[in-house]
Order: C-alpha cells, then structure tokens, then sequence
C-alpha cells in the first residue's frame, strides 16, 4: 500500500469537476493507494514532457496524473477532461 499525497494544483482541479466525477475519482484514487496498476484505473505511461509520469481514467473522459515519488509514495499533481490535461 502507498502513501498518496495531493498537489495544490490537483485539488484545484478537482474542485471544477463535476461531482459524479469528483466521486468516482476518490474511489480511483484508493484503488491507486494499493496498487498503482490496478486494471481498473487503465494506468498508462506518459512521453514527451510528461516522461517519467503516469495517468489514469476516471471514466472514459476525465485522468488524474501522478508520479512517483518515492518507493512508498505516489503524488497525485493534476485532473482533467482528456482533450486538456495533457497540454
């Protein structure tokens, strides 16, 4: 089990989201505490400027973005509709 911690940024966008979507991704985000490749979060590796970080659906429009900082600790730094969160 990880420790994740939240960035400034990452709760900001949560907050804009709608709430069913806000919901949703509390529960993500404690599969993602126990496992960060859980099949159901659909865990990708990102490339380019985001190299190093990962995302995850909630749903089929909206990931979270996360890195890992440590062996035991994953930071969550961003969510968004998928057409935005990757610029």
């Amino acid at each position: 089990m990880s420790n994740v911690v939240y960035g400034h940024g990452f709760l900001k966008a949560l907050a804009v989201l709608p709430k069913a979507v806000q919901e949703r991704t509390a529960l993500s985000l404690e599969w993602l505490s126990v496992d960060a490749f859980d099949v159901r979060l659909h865990t990708k590796t990102l490339k380019g400027e985001l190299t190093g970080c990962y995302s995850f659906r909630v749903g089929r429009e909206y990931r979270v973005l996360f890195q890992f900082v440590d062996s035991g600790t994953i930071q969550v730094f961003d969510a968004g509709h998928r057409r935005d969160i990757y610029r």
